[in-house]
């Protein structure tokens, strides 16, 4: 008998998605023959870290993208968990606004929390409306929405947009976003981050999980693919040439660590194609090969470039967001509740394994006066990232707030006279790094999630990647597996949870029914 021949797929793009896939691929050695290709010099995409100086700022690294997630990441932690980084909790604390008349936090309640209290309450039951009228309200913009319900603007600008910008990486595109995003981001369990809370809009700590050192985890996880066989060809750009009904067709040029191009332009066959980049690149190395399908839904995804600036400076975080406890910030103490919410806000912060006791924030938002639809994003990593609260060790106090490491998002560069970034002294920069994020649009629910499908294993080219459907890291690796199972690749049931998340990933973005195995892996 003749050796049957393996099939040889190259996957464009190295992050979350194209890893994943990559991995599904190389449990088949005896079916698949797989290149991997990415014009950066690493792996993990977006998912990148960076060193510190660990005497001045408390730890070594700092995870500078991609940070964490919920307990809903269940393909992500399970990478992690193969490689022996493990995911740590964290009870949340957020920060939007700043003042009395802007703040709210879900630690304690502010006095802009009982201005609101009624539109909180009714907030509770437009969720609802969204949930049984999703076909047609789940698609508005929720900017329409919040207007239809007769919601204010101070509660919309201060309250609802902040929540959602800052939970889904929406930016400044908030305002366009699909309702239906709201309305999950409160109830559907594979999405949901907070329970909804009638009298402080979110309940009090939810636990998310902070990611182990993102650089070192996707060395690693290269380093095993590398040994199963999978060809990692970094600082390699790629056009397609071709695309028949036999073969895809690659010109491939790799640069060495100096940026020097090595011995030219070469041509490779495979025979399937899995790419693994934003839309809009996607969209451009396909040129005129592109079908109307494939313009139509990759010309839907909207992209907006953002800078994070990674800084020590904490008068000017101070500045600009409520980073430290102030009673005049507090809501009125009516209840047992609240006086027990105040009293852990007004204590000393001592570190725990999970967080804080005390204020401590570790996401906030702020929105400009001149523009209260639009806002800046910012992080103080050294209260959110596991590694500082572990090397300072439990029980002790927080370090000075001038030795912390922060991180504030600008966002849209079209927006930057609105920007703050001047006000940084540049002497306390650590980093920049620009990211090209994609806008979760109404449109996008419309055109691009249900277009998918359409596209999607036709012309021997399949899509992954977070923005196929929502700008999670969990996504982009549901969706790198989902390439490969689409191929041939079998999905390996872990979890009740993820399985149903996968399966649903399946049915919506490649029109494929999942079916369940009956034996489950432990």
């Amino acid at each position: 008998m003749s050796e049957i021949r393996r099939k040889k797929v190259a996957i464009i793009g190295a992050g979350a998605a194209g890893m994943s896939c990559a991995a599904k691929l190389a449990n088949h050695p005896e079916k698949f023959e797989v290149t991997m290709f990415d014009i950066d010099s690493h792996t993990g995409g977006q998912a990148t870290s960076i060193p510190l100086n660990e005497s001045k700022h408390g730890a070594s690294w700092l995870n500078d993208g991609v940070q964490g997630g919920s307990a809903i990441f269940r393909h992500t932690f399970r990478f992690f968990r193969q490689y022996g980084y493990e995911p740590q909790q964290v009870r949340l604390q957020v920060s939007f606004g700043k003042g009395p008349g802007s703040f709210w936090t879900n630690v304690f309640p502010s006095p802009l929390v009982d201005q609101h209290s009624r539109e909180i309450k009714k907030l509770g039951r437009v969720l609802k409306c969204i949930k049984y009228l999703m076909p047609i309200l789940g698609i508005m913009p929720v900017k329409v929405i919040l207007r239809l319900f007769g919601f204010s603007r101070d509660f919309s600008n201060k309250m609802v947009l902040p929540l959602l910008a800052l939970f889904l990486g929406t930016g400044n595109q908030t305002p366009n976003v699909s309702s239906v995003l709201l309305e999950r981001l409160f109830d559907d369990p594979q999405m949901k981050l907070w329970e909804y809370d009638p009298d402080t809009l979110l309940p009090n700590l939810p636990v998310m999980y902070t990611f182990p050192n993102l650089g070192d985890f996707y060395k690693d996880w290269a380093s095993d693919l590398r040994s199963k066989g999978v060809d990692i060809k970094l600082n390699s750009s790629v056009s397609i040439l071709e695309r028949n009904a036999k073969a895809v067709v690659l010109e491939v040029r790799t640069k060495d660590e100096d940026g020097e191009e090595l011995s030219g332009a070469r041509t490779a066959t495979f025979d399937e194609l899995v790419l693994c980049c934003p839309a809009d690149e996607a969209k451009k190395l396909l040129g005129q090969q592109a079908t109307w399908r494939e313009k139509w839904v990759l010309g839907g995804v909207k992209f907006f470039n953002d800078i994070t600036i990674t800084h020590s400076d904490s008068d000017y975080f101070q500045k600009i967001f409520e980073a430290q406890y102030d009673p005049a910030l507090c809501a009125q103490p009516t209840t047992d509740d609240r006086k027990k919410q105040i009293a852990f806000a007004d204590q000393k912060p001592v570190c725990q394994k999970d967080g804080w006791l005390g204020y401590r924030p570790m996401y906030y938002t702020h929105s400009f006066e001149s523009d209260p639809d639009k806002i800046e994003m910012g992080f103080d990593c050294t209260n959110y990232q596991h590694q500082f609260r572990e090397n300072l060790g439990m029980g002790s106090s927080s370090r000075p707030l001038d030795q912390h490491v922060f991180q504030t998002i600008f966002l849209n560069d079209q927006q930057k006279d609105l920007w703050t970034w001047n006000d940084i002294d540049t002497s306390k920069i650590i980093g920049r790094k620009w990211w090209h994020q994609f806008g979760h649009r109404w449109q996008h629910y419309l055109r691009v999630v249900p277009g998918m499908m359409f596209i999607n294993g036709k012309n021997r080219t399949h899509y992954a990647g977070s923005w196929t459907m929502v700008n999670m890291h969990e996504i982009a690796c549901i969706s790198g597996i989902a390439a490969a199972h689409q191929l041939g690749a079998a999905y390996e049931p872990f979890d009740d949870f993820a399985e149903d998340f996968f399966g649903k990933y399946l049915l919506v973005c490649h029109g494929t029914r999942y079916k369940r195995t009956k034996a489950k892996q432990t």
